[in-house]
């Protein structure tokens, strides 16, 4: 247990960000409602980290941090003015728009960063902890279960009532037609793939940009705006 609290400080930091990031923009915003969802998320994982759950507490707080870090890092660049990543894109630019709804910019959030930015971040915590993807499965297998289980919570807590909620509701065939079980699925081969490929960077980094363009597509879709 000691050496579970060796390791707390960097997830706290990444948990203060947020928090502070949550004091400072408007409840609608859309790159608050993602925020929130992901605070919860991350809060999870830290206490999960102090319960000892994770066989190997290092490993699970460095991915826990470098995913946080580049979700944080897209925010910063879209605070000044710089241009986020692709996938990162629609929910920044559609964030104020009064056509969609909170679930959709908690979904579109969590598509970039599940989509894309998940499957970096387990290249780089195996670049700073020296090892190969094998080695943080299981971390990863419990962080994507967090994830899996919170979006269960997202669609409950921002579904629409059943009276609101047709069959042929719009938001009825977005639900339907994504999956985070099965991106996360998809991530897991992507970071492999990356890591196969760290050696040819001029390959690695065209096949980086298209994740990233592809990932950022599939937001803009979810991000349509819909009629009340």
């Amino acid at each position: 247990m000691a050496q579970c609290e060796q390791f707390t400080t960097p997830v706290d930091a990444v948990i203060s960000r947020m928090r502070a990031l949550h004091a400072t923009l408007p409840e609608r915003d859309g790159v608050s409602v993602f925020n929130r969802v992901y605070l919860t998320v991350t809060e999870a994982v830290d206490r999960h980290i102090d319960e000892g759950r994770f066989t190997d507490a290092r490993a699970a707080i460095t991915l826990d941090v470098r995913f946080a870090e580049r979700y944080l890092a897209a925010v910063e660049r879209a605070e000044d003015e710089r241009r986020p990543p692709a996938c990162w894109r629609p929910l920044f630019q559609m964030r104020r728009h009064p056509g969609v709804r909170p679930l959709q910019f908690a979904l579109a959030g969590i598509n970039a960063h599940i989509g894309h930015d998940l499957a970096l971040a387990v290249v780089d915590a195996c670049r700073s902890l020296d090892c190969e993807p094998a080695d943080l499965e299981d971390e990863f297998d419990r962080v994507g279960d967090l994830l899996v289980s919170l979006e269960e919570h997202v669609r409950e807590e921002l579904m629409p009532g059943p009276d609101l909620l047709q069959i042929a509701d719009p938001l009825t065939h977005l639900l339907g037609s994504w999956s985070l079980e099965r991106a996360r699925d998809a991530t897991w081969s992507t970071a492999r793939a990356l890591w196969a490929l760290r050696r040819l960077p001029d390959v690695a980094e065209e096949f980086t940009e298209r994740l990233d363009a592809a990932v950022g597509f599939a937001g803009r879709m979810m991000l349509t705006p819909l009629p009340d």
